[in-house]
């Protein structure tokens, strides 16, 4: 008797999601890893697994494989794009000494929101500059700005800000990123500024 080749060949869906290096998941990234065009058919499956507590909904369209999700990664996947920076960043680099417990994202939109006992912070930045990537990380599950870009992203919402550790900074790095911001006079006078007291310290 010859062997069935659709069954032998069959796919296992929740092996991809298991093997994948996604801690969170869109149901587009879902559509993508499957190699699934048809929608119907992944909803069905995401709600066949949510049953049966193979995955789990931590908000409409989003998905984690456990309680052991990176928050960052979550950040990223509510809103698209979007990337991790502002404080959150700056935090971590030492650039400024305060700790915020919130997680700061720059998106097309502006937004506070708590999931899973999380604060989310997004900000809207503009288009031209939230989709150019200069200073920007890839760590392959999520996007996040060097300390140069998070700096930058800061002073472009901000009139004025008070940074605690500027040596922490790679001023070619700054400077070589500005330019996205379309030419911002104020900007540019505000580096100026932060430079000078920079080079004092």
């Amino acid at each position: 008797m010859g062997v069935n080749s659709s069954n032998f060949m069959k796919k296992d869906y929740l092996l991809d999601l298991i093997r994948a290096k996604n801690t969170v998941f869109t149901t587009k990234e879902i559509a993508l890893l499957w190699g699934e065009s048809d929608v119907n058919f992944v909803r069905k499956k995401i709600d066949r697994y949510l049953k049966f507590k193979k995955l789990y909904s931590i908000r409409r369209g989003v998905y984690i494989k456990d309680n052991n999700y990176d928050k960052y990664e979550l950040a990223t996947k509510i809103f698209t794009p979007s990337y991790v920076s502002f404080e959150t960043v700056l935090a971590k680099a030492g650039v400024i000494f305060q700790f915020y417990s919130q997680i700061f994202t720059a998106s097309y939109l502006s937004r506070e929101l708590i999931i899973d006992g999380q604060a989310y912070v997004f900000k809207r930045i503009k288009n031209s500059i939230l989709l150019n990537k200069a200073g920007i990380q890839n760590e392959e599950t999520y996007f996040i700005a060097s300390p140069e870009r998070a700096f930058l992203d800061v002073i472009y919402l901000n009139k004025e800000y008070y940074f605690d550790n500027l040596s922490n900074l790679n001023w070619e790095k700054v400077l070589e990123i500005l330019p996205i911001y379309g030419g911002n006079k104020r900007m540019e006078a505000k580096i100026k500024k932060y430079y000078a007291q920079y080079r004092k310290t």
